[in-house]
């Protein structure tokens, strides 16, 4: 009995050494279609949280207690691995991880625009006139002006005007033609309008550079617009109300299949509007020049 109980220390001691024994997992983590290392996949034991990651040629190690221990092999787009076993000696596991989420391939076709490759014309884009109507304007007025300020190299100068500066010239610089005649002045009110109705017109050509000797010499730009010459076919119009002006526009065949008319109106009423408040103004000054 006296021998049992001298035992009982030295039976103690071995259990808290084999507590305290602890043991290697090491290997390598793999891509399990092409055998390429995983550069930083993570090896990481469930119980105590202790983890590695693996280093550039795919080689992770870690020490752990002895006992059972869980151990997660994971990466980024692969399948989790798990590996459970009862560590009582240094163990060697490589690991192949499984790819997942991979996505089909995707093909994006478009059909390539040779428009300006094949052509010999230079500095030229003809604006459309319903991407004209399409455009936000201001004070929802339509404008071909202002839509040409959004192309590029062109500047609209101050807020709201219909002024072109394109590459750095100045707004009397440009040619304006209607119809292949001169505009001088194509704009209204203090300069927020221009002169031209869309609903009028059949094409705009801008050219920023390069222009055709038809032009003549100009420094900045050249606008070409045209009007519609009217349906020789069927009639037909639209009526459009706006915020500041009210626009008109009817077309169809005088001779049919032979000529035809295109009318185009519009008409502001701002005038009317600030007429109340600018008339004590007026009669002011009628007043002290009487």
């Amino acid at each position: 009995m006296i021998k049992f109980f001298l035992l009982i220390p030295f039976i103690i001691l071995s259990f808290v050494a084999i507590a305290q024994q602890k043991f290697t997992v090491s290997g390598t983590i793999s891509d399990a279609a092409t055998n390429e290392a995983l550069i930083g996949a993570n090896m990481v034991e469930v119980s105590t949280y202790k983890g590695t990651v693996a280093n550039n040629y795919g080689f992770y190690s870690l020490t752990l207690p002895a006992g059972k221990v869980k151990i997660t092999y994971s990466f980024v787009g692969y399948l989790t691995q798990y590996r459970e076993m009862d560590l009582t000696r240094d163990q060697k596991i490589d690991v192949f991880l499984t790819a997942k989420n991979e996505l089909e391939e995707i093909k994006v076709v478009a059909a390539k625009n040779d428009e300006q490759l094949t052509s010999t014309q230079i500095s030229r884009f003809d604006m459309p006139i319903e991407k004209i109507k399409s455009l936000p304007a201001f004070l929802g007025e339509a404008d071909v002006l202002k839509s040409l300020q959004l192309l590029p190299g062109v500047k609209s100068g101050s807020e709201g005007s219909t002024g072109l500066y394109v590459r750095g010239g100045a707004p009397d610089q440009n040619l304006l033609l209607l119809d292949g005649v001169p505009v001088y002045n194509a704009s209204h009110l203090f300069g927020f309008f221009s002169v031209f109705n869309p609903d009028a017109l059949k094409s705009v050509s801008f050219y920023k550079g390069g222009f055709p000797a038809r032009f003549g010499g100009r420094l900045s730009s050249v606008v070409d617009v045209r009007m519609n010459e009217g349906n020789e076919k069927e009639y037909h119009g639209n009526i459009s109300v706006g915020l500041i002006s009210a626009k008109l526009h009817l077309e169809g065949p005088i001779d049919k299949g032979r000529t035809s008319f295109s009318v185009s109106a519009r008409r502001t009423y701002l005038d009317q509007l600030t007429k109340p408040l600018l008339k004590p103004f007026i009669v002011s000054y009628r007043n002290d020049f009487c």
